[in-house]
């Protein structure tokens, strides 16, 4: 994992850093990250919502991570925003905006404002307990005010105008809501349900921008019918993936890309590009060797057998594999950091188009 590590600096080494407000180098080549959507890059915003369906403040997650604790973040290491950070010059990373972390001089590093089962649809979250998307954005706007109090109008204007915006959701609103709420699918066939989710993208995208957004990345929905959970929930007792589920994410990528056309083509100064994990995570899951992983159907934490808990690692037991960088999947939805390393690599070439 060395070598994806060492390609991704190389990569971002041969852009040109930009001038600081006191005339020297900036260390980061964008100013801030800001990072909205669910449980992909959650670094613990959920750790504060006590009614939080779910949460990763426990052991096995983080065993990998800095001083080997839980964060919040659901892997067993580093998640692709804290890898993407590293790669743009960061030396730490955007707290959880819930967290008493988030005040202060931490603002200039932007703001994470994701929550675990957020979806894009707000009835997917509530259902959770987690943070809406509406209200990760009221969130946000709320951080622009206290930016602004701490370095002035003109200063926050430019570093919101400057900042790197990651949005990533939507598995849960397969995964937790539409492929067991017999009538949202009633009421919907997936073309429809998946016009409905990237008509609210699109939406958030726009007030985004109106906010000042200026670069805006959006994760693809990942290949659905691989991840573990989804395999062992619909996978009728093979060990392959679930061709229909895969189906789904792949309409849903089709109009998510042109729905970002469109965006581009409506805001000329805009800088809008996919994140394709769709495409990396597939083929992991379909041959780890070629990656240097060993397992891809078993999850490296043991998880649960009841309800939610089948997506995550089960706090009740202490089955873990003995090293994680072999298992594709930390738990039932979530890769590993070794997993998270490859992806990162992968959507280089989308990162690179939005800070250049």
């Amino acid at each position: 994992m060395a070598r994806v590590r060492l390609t991704l600096l190389l990569a971002m080494s041969l852009l040109i850093l930009s001038p600081a407000m006191d005339g020297g180098v900036q260390a980061q080549i964008v100013p801030a990250v800001f990072s909205f959507g669910d449980s992909t890059i959650d670094v613990g915003n959920n750790n504060y919502l006590p009614g939080a369906v779910f949460k990763a403040n426990y052991v096995p997650y983080g065993v990998n991570f800095h001083r080997r604790r839980p964060t919040g973040r659901f892997s067993d290491g580093k998640i692709v925003t804290d890898i993407t950070a590293e790669t743009l010059g960061f030396e730490s990373y955007a707290p959880p905006y819930l967290s008493p972390q988030a005040s202060g001089k931490n603002l200039l590093l932007g703001a994470n404002f994701a929550s675990a089962a957020s979806s894009y649809h707000d009835d997917t979250a509530a259902m959770y307990d987690a943070i809406t998307l509406t209200q990760q954005l009221k969130y946000y706007r709320e951080y622009q005010s206290k930016l602004a109090a701490l370095v002035g109008r003109e200063n926050a204007s430019a570093i919101l105008s400057d900042a790197l915006y990651v949005v990533s959701t939507g598995t849960g609103d397969f995964l937790q809501n539409y492929y067991h709420n017999a009538s949202l699918s009633g009421r919907y066939d997936v073309s429809s349900y998946c016009d409905l989710l990237v008509g609210i993208f699109s939406g958030f995208a726009d007030e985004l921008y109106r906010m000042g957004a200026r670069r805006i990345g959006v994760t693809s929905m990942p290949p659905l019918g691989c991840l573990p959970a989804s395999i062992r929930l619909y996978g009728k007792g093979g060990r392959g993936c679930v061709a229909r589920l895969n189906g789904d994410a792949e309409t849903f990528n089709s109009k998510l890309n042109a729905t970002v056309e469109a965006l581009a083509k409506k805001h000329s100064d805009l800088k809008i590009a996919i994140f394709d994990i769709y495409t990396p995570l597939r083929e992991l899951s379909e041959s780890p060797a070629s990656q240097g992983f060993k397992e891809a159907r078993k999850t490296c934490c043991q998880t649960g057998t009841r309800k939610t808990r089948v997506f995550l690692c089960n706090p009740a037991t202490a089955g873990l594999c003995r090293n994680a960088s072999d298992f594709v999947y930390f738990d039932g939805v979530h890769p590993s950091e070794a997993a998270n390393l490859v992806i990162a690599e992968s959507t280089m070439s989308a990162g690179i188009s939005l800070v250049t």
